[in-house]
């Protein structure tokens, strides 16, 4: 497999999206990549929600409910800025294991299952996502390599050291004649990884009192701003973006990953601002008033 992921020191391919099938049994990648992350989330989701002395059994409880909406908004949000491609069949909206879904979609699902959990145990909004969200980018960081073996999420064409070597099945019909494209998703994973170490050393972080060093709430605004600044920029580069208006082809396309990224980043900052510079506590839609 070592040779088919690395050609030369400089040039990457992908080995191709299976693990191994066994007659009707088939593991992808993609899905394995995606339960690594989620094992991994719920373990230190847990330590960190102990260190701040909840129950740690919260995120056990949470987890089947956060998993299964951010799936399915992961899913609604591709499907409906992509319904072109499936007004004809829209039977293949259902058939998520063919690919198309977006991270924005699945924070966004997420979200509501978070409100809706804290509303019905009456727990801190704030405190439980600042709990969750350090996982949430070591998840990006780890499913980002499942773009890497489905071939997809590259950006334009390069001939950077690092390039990356997509099949002529699996480029835009404009870039036939290209081999190298950036690794966009490995940009991402990289990002997602400096996000997360970031976060849990903040989190860790304790002032001389023994008190958590950040307020409720800040963690998770970090989150939103940091990881939307450097989806701005990865988001630029990519070759198959979600368009708000528009298309690549025609040089019209608003790419809506783009425009949530300046939402969230702007959310961040205010919602920092409101923390430090107001010096009050953010509104906790957790805790019914």
């Amino acid at each position: 497999m070592l040779n088919a992921v690395l050609l030369t020191p400089a040039v990457f391919q992908s080995p191709g999206p299976m693990v191994f099938e066994f007659g009707p049994l088939a593991v992808r990648w993609y899905g394995l990549l995606i339960a690594l992350a989620v094992l991994l989330g719920l373990w230190i989701s847990t330590q960190l929600a102990k260190s701040r002395g909840l129950d740690g059994g919260l995120i056990a409880d949470l987890l089947p409910i956060l998993v299964l909406c951010a799936v399915l908004g992961a899913r609604i949000y591709y499907v409906l800025f992509e319904w072109r491609q499936y007004q004809i069949n829209w039977l293949e909206a259902v058939q998520i294991w063919r690919g198309g879904i977006a991270i924005h979609g699945a924070l966004l699902g997420g979200l509501l299952a978070v409100i809706g959990f804290t509303r019905w145990k009456r727990l801190s909004f704030w405190q439980l996502m600042d709990v969750l969200v350090p996982s949430v980018a070591l998840g990006q960081a780890i499913g980002r390599w499942g773009n890497f073996f489905n071939s997809e999420a590259f950006g334009l064409p390069t001939d950077l050291p690092w390039k990356l070597f997509i099949p002529a099945m699996s480029r835009p019909e404009q870039y036939l004649s290209e081999q190298y494209f950036h690794p966009t998703f490995l940009y991402e994973s990289i990002w997602d990884l400096a996000l997360f170490v970031l976060l849990v050393v903040l989190f860790t972080r304790r002032n001389s009192q023994g008190e958590p060093l950040l307020a409720n709430g800040a963690i998770t605004c970090l989150y939103a701003l940091i990881y939307s600044l450097g989806r701005f920029w990865i988001e630029g580069l990519r070759l198959d973006p979600l368009c708000l208006f528009g298309t690549l082809a025609d040089g019209n396309c608003i790419r809506i990953a783009q425009v949530v990224s300046i939402l969230l980043a702007a959310a961040g900052v205010a919602g920092l601002a409101w923390l430090y510079a107001v010096g009050r506590e953010l509104p906790d839609p957790g805790r019914p008033q």
